[in-house]
């Protein structure tokens, strides 16, 4: 005959919090080991991939973390990801030429 197992905390539910795993135990007895939710980690705010270089973990365990392991030592890291810094750069790149192209027609337009 099979052993019954009880959930050890006061949730008594099968809900996405209380997920549990079967563990046997040194004395032989089945306990149940409540698992803990993956982490899904840290998204680029324009496109939403994931970060690069920053671990997965759930949004308490970021705070036990110091600061250099939450982020990446670039303009926007830790926020966005490598490709949307660059199309943001050039992008702003691009409208100063675009002003300075503006303001020689301009020059050009009154001789």
């Amino acid at each position: 005959m099979v052993q019954r197992v009880n959930y050890r905390r006061r949730l008594s539910y099968n809900t996405k919090s209380n997920r549990v795993r079967i563990s046997k135990t040194p004395g032989g007895n089945l306990r149940y080991l409540h698992v803990k939710k993956p982490a899904k980690g840290p998204r680029c705010g324009d496109c939403g991939s994931s970060l690069a270089g920053l671990p997965a973990l759930r949004p308490r365990e970021y705070s036990r973390l110091s600061k250099t392991q939450k982020n990446v030592t670039r303009a926007y890291g830790g926020s966005r990801c490598g490709s949307c810094v660059r199309t943001r750069i050039v992008r702003a790149f691009l409208i100063e030429e675009q002003k300075i192209v503006k303001k020689v027609m301009k020059a050009q337009a009154k001789k």
